[in-house]
Formats: structure tokens, C-alpha cells, sequence
């Protein structure tokens, strides 16, 4: 889940694993899978970024969550 803003400055959560695509022309516009289009003011490059940043977070959580189970199982 990444933060977004509309260009009406509203802030919004959106699920990045149903973005299709992002484009800037000049503005950037986000289509989902589902056909749905939202046009922010994060660039293509912030987008990716906090795309990246929520994926390794996902990734640490499960990875420790992991480390704890085994743990409890040789405990």
C-alpha cells in the first residue's frame, strides 16, 4: 500500500500490486488492472520508490514472522 496525492491535493491509499502502468505526460496518471485511472502529483520515480520501500517492508515482516516460527518449532 503506498500514499498518493490527487492533483485536488486529496490524499489516498492505493494497493500498488494493481497498478498496470504509470505515465507522465506532464502529469502522472496511474492505471490499475481494472481499468481505473488516477492522476497524481508523485513523479513515476517517487511512485516506484515507495512501491520498493513498502515491498521490503512486506518482505522483512515475513522474513522475521519466518524466523520466529522456526525458532518456536526447535524451542
Amino acid at each position: 500500500m503506498i500514499k498518493l496525492t490527487k492533483l485536488n491535493d486529496a490524499v489516498f491509499i492505493l494497493n500498488s500490486d494493481l497498478i498496470e502502468s504509470i505515465e507522465s505526460s506532464p502529469d502522472t496518471m496511474i492505471t490499475l488492472f481494472t481499468g481505473k485511472k488516477f492522476m497524481v502529483k508523485e513523479s513515476p520515480e517517487e511512485i516506484i520508490e515507495q512501491i520498493v520501500n513498502y515491498n521490503k517492508k512486506v518482505g522483512l515482516r515475513f522474513a522475521q514472522a519466518r524466523m520466529q516460527n522456526t525458532s518456536e518449532k526447535d524451542g
